[in-house]
This record gives structure tokens, sequence and C-alpha cells, in this order.
């Protein structure tokens, strides 16, 4: 067909090329965007001394603006031991959020490091900062804290909770180093959102204007726990998604490299998407990963966060010594 017998056509037609175009954007939207760019760029620690050093400068980074609950916490022996792990808390919380299980964990000898992630743990609790969230940052912060860990204990464990069980999820997925990733309730998508439709309204987000959310529409400011934001950046937390997209597009086609993993999901949550975790756990035991799962069961009646001692109707005294058990056994 010659040039102006096609121009000809596309007037003619010019409904079906619409069409084809308006096929062509709705398709694309069902395709995660911009997932690539994730690496791991590792560079560990050699020795305790080097890894206190890089802790002092996390714990004087931003000190003044911090809320002083939310400065990496550091539960050290004052050396390195056998085992350390590191804890990662949730999207809008901070460290204070793991402190109590942490301290249990260095009870049992571990040298123990909760630090928050970017943009997280700001004394103005209706900061704009999560805005300004990067899944690059959260892949930088993963490697940041497995290599601080290697200075730390001769193994080395990593137990995130929702946005932090992602970054734990791709530490993972990209860490050789890392002996044990301890998964707790990732936010790979939500429950409100149909499995489907989590890539489109992930990309529909990350185009539109920045929009707030409160956690708790009634309390809005009010609502706490006091060491955490109560509300969310929308722009952000498509991060959170981005980052996990991540994890979902190699756990497709390769085993995670972590040493151990370890799944543990909450059959009564009612924020996150359980379904995407257990594809994600069904593609890395497909590829012969070393894992194990758990989950606590519906009629625990257990909230999403179930870590955190400042969540109203928590049951530590039943979750703790199960999480405990699980890394320890």
């Amino acid at each position: 067909m010659k040039q102006n017998q096609l121009l000809a056509f596309l007037r003619r037609r010019w409904w079906l090329v619409l069409i084809v175009l308006v096929l062509g954007l709705a398709a694309s939207l069902f395709i995660p965007w911009n997932v690539g760019g994730l690496a791991s760029h590792s560079n560990p620690v050699q020795d305790y001394a080097e890894s206190a050093q890089r802790i002092e400068a996390l714990q004087a980074n931003k000190a003044s603006e911090m809320n002083p609950d939310c400065i990496a916490k550091f539960m050290t022996h004052g050396q390195r031991v056998q085992k350390a792990i590191v804890m990662v808390h949730g999207y809008t919380n901070c460290p204070k959020q793991f402190e109590t299980l942490g301290q249990r964990f260095y009870d049992l000898g571990y040298n123990v490091l909760i630090a928050p992630m970017p943009h997280h743990g700001l004394a103005d609790r209706m900061t704009d900062e999560p805005s300004q969230l990067k899944g690059e940052e959260l892949a930088a912060y993963a490697d940041e804290m497995v290599d601080i860990a290697h200075g730390l204990g001769e193994q080395v464990a990593m137990l995130g909770i929702s946005a932090g069980g992602v970054v734990t999820a791709w530490a993972a997925q990209n860490r050789s180093d890392l002996d044990l990733a301890v998964i707790l309730s990732p936010a790979f998508g939500f429950k409100q959102i149909p499995t489907p439709l989590t890539a489109p309204v992930m990309n529909v987000f990350s185009i539109l204007p920045e929009a707030y959310e409160w956690w708790e529409p009634i309390l809005k400011a009010e609502a706490g726990p006091l060491h955490a934001y109560p509300r969310y950046s929308k722009h952000g937390l498509t991060q959170t998604l981005r980052l996990g997209f991540s994890v979902q597009a190699s756990a497709q086609h390769t085993s995670p490299v972590a040493g151990k993993i370890l799944v543990i999901t909450n059959a009564n949550d009612q924020s996150v998407n359980n379904v995407i975790t257990y594809d994600v756990t069904e593609n890395w035991q497909q590829h012969g990963a070393n894992l194990g799962t758990y989950e606590f069961p519906v009629d625990l009646k257990l909230g999403h966060d179930l870590i955190d001692p400042a969540q109203p109707d928590q049951q530590i005294e039943l979750v703790y010594p199960q999480i405990i058990s699980l890394i320890t056994q």
C-alpha cells in the first residue's frame, strides 16, 4: 500500500486507529511500569568496628529532625557474635515497632539492628517526606542493612513486616550472603484491590498528582501509634509495590539466593493480599529455594501489624514466641 493510499485509509478508518491505540494503552496498564533498575550493589563491611561506625552515622543522620523513638536502634553485645538480625519496620512506622521483639532476640545472644527506612521516623508526623520515597532507595537500604550486619554476626538474618517484608523479599532474591530472610505479611498488594488490578492501580497512581490518605479517617492526626505517621503517601506506596513487582518478576524466572527463606502470613490479614504472597512463594519453591512457610490461623483474629505493642488488641505474647521459635529452630 502506497503512502497516499495508507493516509487515505487512516482518514477513513480513524476510529479503528483510535480503538487500537486505546486498547494498547489499556493493555499496557496491566504490565508493571518501571520495575527495572533495582539491582543489588553490595558492599559488606569487614569487621565489627566498621559496622559500629556505620551505625553511628545512621543514628546521627537527621538526628535533630527525628522522633527519638525512631532513631536507629542498635542492641549490641559489644563484639561480633554468632548471629545478627536486622529488623525492617512497615510503611509509615519506625524502629520503635520492633524494639520489644528486638530485645528478646538480644536476650538470646543476637546483635540487633533496627534502622528507619528512608523518609521515615521524623518527629513531624505530618511530614510530606514519604512522597520522596523511591524503589531505588528501598533497594539501597536493604543492601546497606545486610552490608552492616556482616560485621555484627557470623550468620545474618533479616526480618521485615509489610513494606519491610517486601524489602526483605528483595534482599532474599538478591543477596546470597543473607543466611535467613523472614518475610512477614509482605505488602506485594492490598486486599481491597483484586490481584489482576494491582499493577494498573500502581501505574495509574504513579502518574496522578500526589495524594495523602488517613490510616484512620475518623481519628485522623490523633491516630496512633504516636511514633508512626497517621497518613500515607500514595506515591510512596506505589514505590513499595514497584519493589514488590521487581521481586515477583525475578521469582518467576530465578531462584532467590538467600540461604534460607521463611514466609509468614496471617490468615486474618485485612490489609495485604496474601494471594500474591502465595504466588511468590510457589514460584520460589518451584525454583528449588530453601523455603519454609507458616500462617497464623484466622481464628486468632490478628491485625495486620502483629508486631507493634502499641497497636490495639495486640497479642504479642502469642505472636512473638511463635516467630522466635520459627527463626531459632
